[in-house]
């Protein structure tokens, strides 16, 4: 018997058939559609579209308790191809219209042709800088077989250069040439960098409106992000973004220098250029995406396509405590303007707040300082500032001769090395007179005709007595308290990530080195912190933390940790040991802190009895040269249980006992709060 019927056999095949047509039609529109519809969609788009980068906003940076220092704001810009104009005439027409516009809405645009901008021209520059040199290095005159324009040119011939070049010698007035020149500079520069042009930052609303609905022919719009500072402290350490430098983009190999050409950035993006923003670019930078913009045939944008999505840049939180690193800049600018104000003369100085145990930098202040908000605005005020220095970070570049701060250290190499116990008492006679020359005196001898009579290393610290260093100084020897002094850190960078100085520190080789002389009356000044030691504050307070800790020196450093933009992933969190560990004997230590201590509770008493907790000192007073004096000041706290150390310079100062009531301020601002913070809100939580 027959199973099936030819009809039935017929629709079977014919189902067959359109079930392959539909699974076929549904792979490929699986193919197109999800597989590569992006793709295909650009492609179809390509007649009517042009590829445009999307900027990514730079990371954010937060103090250590989470609240926002740098951040962000979205902001329109301009920006002008020279790509759809076939002359000059067209060209130059287009970008003064451009400009009449700008003018009329009171916006400046980009013009870094080294040429004034008012009649007669000038230059602005001596020596050009490297993008000028490029340009010229490329550049030839209309109808001249590779005629290449002189750098030796004054400004008008090179006026008169560049309106011949552009086409600029009829229809302007040689104002309107200048700027129009200007623009055409700054094009043919992007040209050979690569990257487009972007004619004014930061412009408003109603200017795009403006621009959009007058169909200004080569200009296009886009958005960047603008950094935002949410506060006026800690200038020197955050530092500024700018452009890429010519010699930045290309690195230097011999010098083992990464140019930014190979890291993939583009050259026309913004990177740090000091502080924070430069030593965590790595972090911070995001990364670009791109879109397709399309238009219709009037030039209307249709929409918008992401190709790359932009990737924005890391949360950087720093060790910094933001509210201490303001009560640190507010003291010192209180007691530095108090000096000012009683003599007249102008003053810098700084100060640095390191946590023991860790090397986490609290607080690093300098002054005087600026507001980073009003950097551009205040510029040449505060490059001509050259008695201030203002842009001079004096806590990592300032060095200043420690004083009676270095007695500590030279205590414990004393006591480490076997020269002195605790207990070895030395009579203070006055006048040091073991060498023929030189026989310097004791302070309260030069002072008073009076001494301190038999002193420990303990009552030594504490009265600061120059005569018993001597005797210790001379018995220890140069190469052991310069040995002592490099095992805290003296001598050499911190290795903060912002970069500092690494100081000198007094011995026969620095001598040699620098064709110094070395006698044996250079051990004695270098052993009560003279001679030829020159310490950064930051320096200073590291030592301190280092002494206070029981001798575990530590890499100062600022960053504390980097978090995803999103902060849902972890991206690398500090956590390292200590560098190296000085040797230090509990007896030693207590003999050393405790004369520090004395210290607070004795002829530094009055300004003491404030402070929230108990704390260990040492003042400083260095001469400089003539009748001037500085004034050097460290501290750490609480003296039973040492969790912060402090460190302040003053310059002309004339006593280390003047910088007190800066330490007292800092500690109280510090433990006032260090029960609130992390149990409130928690360390890294962002704060807006």
């Amino acid at each position: 018997m027959k199973t099936s019927h030819p009809f039935i056999r017929r629709l079977i095949m014919l189902g067959l058939f359109w079930g392959a047509i539909s699974l076929l039609f549904a792979l490929v529109m699986y193919n197109t559609q999800i597989l590569h519809g992006e793709e295909y969609r650009a492609k179809s788009l390509s007649s009517n579209a042009a590829s445009e980068v999307v900027e990514a906003s730079r990371g954010i940076v937060t103090d250590r308790n989470g609240k926002e220092l740098i951040s962000n704001r979205l902001t329109y810009t301009l920006r002008f191809s020279a790509d759809s104009f076939d002359d000059d005439a067209a060209l130059n027409a287009a970008i003064w219209r451009l400009m009449e516009l700008c003018q009329k809405n009171g916006v400046s645009w980009n013009d870094s042709l080294p040429l004034t901008q008012t009649l007669p021209v000038a230059l602005q520059n001596k020596t050009f800088d490297e993008r000028f040199v490029m340009w010229a290095e490329d550049e030839e005159l209309p109808g001249s077989e590779k005629k290449v324009f002189s750098l030796d040119m004054t400004a008008q011939e090179l006026m008169d250069h560049l309106t011949t070049l552009y086409g600029l010698d009829n229809g302007y007035t040689p104002q309107q040439a200048r700027l129009i020149a200007g623009v055409r500079y700054e094009l043919a520069v992007h040209e050979l960098l690569g990257n487009y042009y972007t004619f004014a930052d930061d412009v408003s609303v109603e200017l795009i409106s403006q621009v959009t609905d007058g169909r200004f022919e080569g200009v296009s719009t886009g958005t960047a992000s603008a950094r935002v500072y949410n506060t006026t402290y800690a200038a020197h350490i955050l530092g500024r973004i700018g452009p890429i430098y010519h010699e930045e983009w290309a690195g230097d190999e011999e010098a083992g220098i990464v140019g930014y050409e190979d890291l993939g950035y583009a050259m026309n993006a913004l990177v740090g250029k000091d502080g924070v923003e430069q030593a965590f670019e790595s972090y911070l930078h995001g990364t670009d995406g791109t879109k397709l913009v399309t238009t219709s045939s009037d030039g209307k944008i249709t929409g918008e396509i992401y190709m790359v999505e932009p990737q924005p840049g890391n949360t950087v939180a720093l060790t910094l405590d933001i509210d201490l690193q303001a009560a640190t800049e507010n003291s010192l600018a209180q007691v530095i303007g108090a000096m000012e104000r009683s003599d007249g003369r102008r003053r810098g100085g700084a100060a640095a707040v390191i946590g023991i145990g860790n090397g986490e930098v609290l607080a690093l202040a300098s002054y005087p300082t600026y507001d980073l908000s009003r950097f551009d605005e205040l510029y040449d005020s505060l490059v001509n500032d050259t008695v201030g220095t203002p842009l001079y970070n004096r806590a990592t570049y300032g060095t200043y001769a420690p004083g009676s701060t270095f007695k500590p250290m030279t205590s414990v190499a004393a006591l480490e090395s076997g020269i002195i116990t605790p207990h070895t008492e030395i009579r203070d006679r006055g006048r040091y007179t073991y060498y023929a020359f030189p026989q310097p005196q004791c302070w309260i001898y030069d002072q008073y005709g009076g001494t301190h009579g038999y002193v420990n290393v303990t009552d030594a610290i504490t009265v600061s007595c120059n005569y018993f260093f001597y005797e210790v100084g001379r018995l220890t020897g140069i190469d052991t308290l310069a040995s002592y002094a490099r095992q805290f850190g003296f001598g050499q960078s911190t290795g903060i990530e912002i970069g500092d100085s690494a100081g000198a520190l007094a011995s026969p080789e620095y001598a040699e080195a620098n064709e110094l002389e070395w006698t044996d009356g250079q051990t004695l000044t270098a052993a009560i912190g003279q001679s030829y030691n020159l310490f950064t504050p930051l320096q200073l307070a590291n030592y301190t933390a280092t002494l206070a800790g029981g001798g575990e020196h530590y890499q100062a450093h600022l960053l504390k940790n980097v978090k995803s933009y999103d902060n849902t992933s972890l991206i690398y969190a500090y956590d390292a040991e200590p560098l190296n560990t000085v040797e230090i004997s509990d007896s030693t230590l207590n003999a050393v802190l405790s004369g520090m201590h004395n210290l607070t509770t004795g002829s530094l008493y009055y300004n003491f009895k404030d402070c929230v907790v108990s704390a260990g000192a040492k003042t400083g007073t260095a001469e400089v040269g003539g009748d001037d004096l500085n004034g050097v000041f460290i501290a750490f706290a609480p003296y039973e249980d040492p969790q912060i150390a402090v460190a302040i310079a003053i310059e002309k100062a004339e006593a280390g006992g003047d910088l007190a009531p800066i330490a007292v301020d800092i500690i109280n601002a510090y433990f006032s709060r260090s029960e609130i913070g992390t149990t409130i809100i928690g360390e890294n939580t962002l704060i807006q």
